[in-house]
């Protein structure tokens, strides 16, 4: 007897198949009928669940960034500081770079800032992050900018498949940064 699923579920498993879709194609370049198929779903279930492809990449993007928010806050735990940023540094590099679907995904949403609702979305997520990090390490504002700016050349880094010993250049950036990817 097959287990029947609430809607809240569902909604999940269509988020899981819609940072695939998103991550992979974008915002534009996404149909809700690749969504729906590979959430095992018809698309006006997709449309019931979500309402419009806006509001689902919508959804998708605020779960990114709490995804993120979550690993910073689990990393940072009982820390306090620079020790708060370097946990949280490790963790964002270990889990979030490794993942080439969030990574592109977190790229994606950034690139669909055109539109005002998504941006508004993804300037609340970012804006939840640095103000985590700010409460977190006590740090004065360009310690703080300085961690962002070395996660997002980090973040661009990784979607070009650049790790220790691919590119002089690159090395170089990521001996910069006191990191490996």
């Amino acid at each position: 007897m097959a287990i029947r699923m609430t809607a809240e579920d569902r909604r999940e498993d269509v988020l899981d198949a819609a940072l695939v879709a998103f991550a992979a194609a974008g915002y534009e370049g996404t149909s809700t009928e690749d969504i729906a198929r590979a959430a095992g779903i018809s698309q006006p279930y997709l449309f019931r669940l979500f309402g419009t492809k806006k509001e689902l990449f919508k959804a998708s993007v605020s779960r990114c960034f709490r995804r993120t928010l979550d690993a910073f806050q689990d990393a940072a735990e009982g820390l306090r500081g620079e020790e708060a940023l370097h946990a949280i540094g490790t963790r964002y590099r270990e889990e979030m770079l490794a993942d080439r679907t969030y990574l592109r995904a977190q790229m994606q949403s950034y690139a669909a800032c055109d539109d005002p609702e998504i941006c508004q979305v993804v300037r609340d997520g970012y804006g939840d992050l640095v103000a985590y990090v700010e409460r977190v390490s006590g740090l004065p504002p360009e310690e703080v900018a300085g961690f962002f700016a070395k996660g997002m050349l980090l973040n661009v880094l990784a979607a070009m498949n650049l790790g220790a010993g691919e590119e002089p250049w690159a090395e170089r950036l990521l001996e910069g940064c006191g990191k490996e990817l």
